[in-house]
């Protein structure tokens, strides 16, 4: 029969047990799930979202922001971004290191095995020698420490999803760049060609001006159009010069960049035809924020745990002889420990932490509704944008055809003496600001695609 000491303490450890489930359990119903909720949000948002999306014309498909470029140029540059940026290299150095980290604490829930050897030497005595090997293991009784390691692991997920989303945005910055380099030539090219026509109208005026044909308010407007001109075109060449010192930094090098910007603006596609199945659900930066809501409610679970008894045994074998030989191959003594431990008072603070992870779970669960709602104002801003610019790359277009018709009607009638060279000027002057205005909004269309495709998480291939 059980003796009485050892039965009160069976009773007590009972007890204890009973008493921790009850209280995990009536915690665990006042837990809101954070996780079904933002599953919710983004279904409702999805759903109502879809049919706005699903009216827009169809380009050629897409699956990564790779595809929305064939270039090879800037295939080679997107490859150099991705294996040099510096800043891309620390983040994938940082979760390698969080990757050994998760192992380390998965060695938390494996028993640990520690040996020890000493010699000990008193006066008037001879030595002894100890060996002792000591094995010791906590019991997830309560799951406690595989829930801490799977909200690491989540962590880690979400860190992995935050890792591509910066991938995904250094693929479009050098995309965008790559397009910008092209718009700040045409924008030189345009502006010299200016240069050239204002420079010969001043010369023109100038000889009619010592031939007694025109005024003098006459030449000072044309030298003023002609170093405003000049002032302008060392501006867009320094602004060249800038956004290749910009793609330098993206591709990670200080070298000099060894290529010609292209004469003429590539084709972007981007398909609208499965626009529903793509839009935010392939977005990293949502994933992220799932998991995040994940990871800190197992850390919530983690923290009502703590508060649970814990058991932990260990064993040990000892042996103390005249001899190393002895001390470490002799008939060591085992002894075989069990216990039980239950936190009954540390101030509120295991309470506290508690309340601490349920609040921080729905901290979680806000930044998911704010990067869902970012991420819908992103594809509607660039969706919206994308509908404004092609109308006004058409009505520009249109515009600049109009003038160069114009144009031609003036230098007809300037060489018949029609109109003065000033009207003939002025034409001219406009022609060019629209073929200007005309190349940067194909520019800025261009580059709205590539922000279209990042806010519907148009990626980049991982292989």
């Amino acid at each position: 029969m059980m003796n009485r000491p050892l039965r009160n303490t069976g009773v007590l450890c009972l007890s204890l047990l009973l008493a921790a489930c009850s209280s995990t359990g009536s915690n665990s119903e006042n837990r809101q799930d954070y996780a079904e909720l933002a599953q919710g949000e983004f279904d409702t948002i999805s759903e109502q979202k879809s049919a706005q999306w699903q009216d827009l014309d169809k380009v050629a498909p897409v699956s990564y922001l790779t595809d929305l470029i064939q270039d090879s140029q800037l295939d080679a540059l997107i490859q150099q971004a991705l294996k040099a940026n510096p800043s891309l290299q620390q983040t994938q150095l940082t979760l390698q290191a969080s990757l050994w980290n998760i192992k380390s604490q998965h060695g938390d829930s494996l028993p640990t095995v520690e040996a020890g050897f000493s010699a000990d030497k008193t006066e008037g005595e001879s030595i002894s020698y100890d060996a002792d090997l000591k094995i010791s293991w906590e019991l997830d009784l309560w799951q406690k420490l595989a829930n801490s390691e799977e909200a690491s692991t989540k962590a880690l997920a979400s860190d992995e999803a935050l890792y591509q989303a910066s991938r995904d945005t250094l693929v479009a910055n050098v995309i965008k760049s790559w397009l910008a380099i092209t718009a700040k030539q045409h924008a030189i090219d345009i502006e010299q060609k200016r240069l050239t026509l204002l420079e010969a109208n001043e010369l023109l005026i100038q000889k009619r001006f010592k031939n007694g044909l025109g005024d003098l308010e006459e030449l000072d407007a044309a030298r003023t159009s002609t170093s405003q001109s000049k002032s302008d075109l060392v501006e867009y060449q320094e602004e060249l010069a800038i956004e290749m010192r910009t793609l330098q930094l993206y591709l990670g090098s200080a070298d000099s960049l060894n290529f010609v910007a292209n004469t003429d603006y590539p084709d972007v596609n981007l398909s609208f035809s499965n626009l529903p199945e793509q839009a935010l659900q392939r977005r990293p930066d949502l994933k992220a924020a799932y998991l995040d809501i994940e990871a800190a409610d197992l850390n919530t679970s983690v923290a009502y745990k703590d508060m649970l008894p814990s058991i932990s045994l260990s064993a040990t074998l000892s042996e103390t002889a005249a001899s190393p030989t002895g001390a470490l191959f002799g008939s060591p003594i085992w002894s075989l420990l069990a216990q039980l431990t239950q936190p009954l008072y540390q101030g509120g603070q295991l309470k506290a932490a508690a309340e601490v992870a349920k609040l921080e779970t729905a901290q979680a669960f806000q930044a998911y509704r704010e990067t869902l709602l970012t991420a819908v104002n992103e594809v509607e801003n660039t969706l919206g944008q994308e509908k404004v610019l092609s109308l006004q790359t058409q009505h520009i277009r249109d515009a600049l055809n109009s003038s160069k018709k114009n144009l031609s009607q003036y230098e007809k009638k300037y060489r018949s003496g029609l109109v003065e060279i000033s009207d003939l000027i002025d034409v001219q002057t406009t022609t060019f600001d629209l073929e200007a205005q005309l190349d940067d909004i194909i520019y800025q269309h261009l580059s709205n695609r590539v922000d279209l495709g990042l806010a519907l998480g148009l990626g980049v291939n991982e292989e």
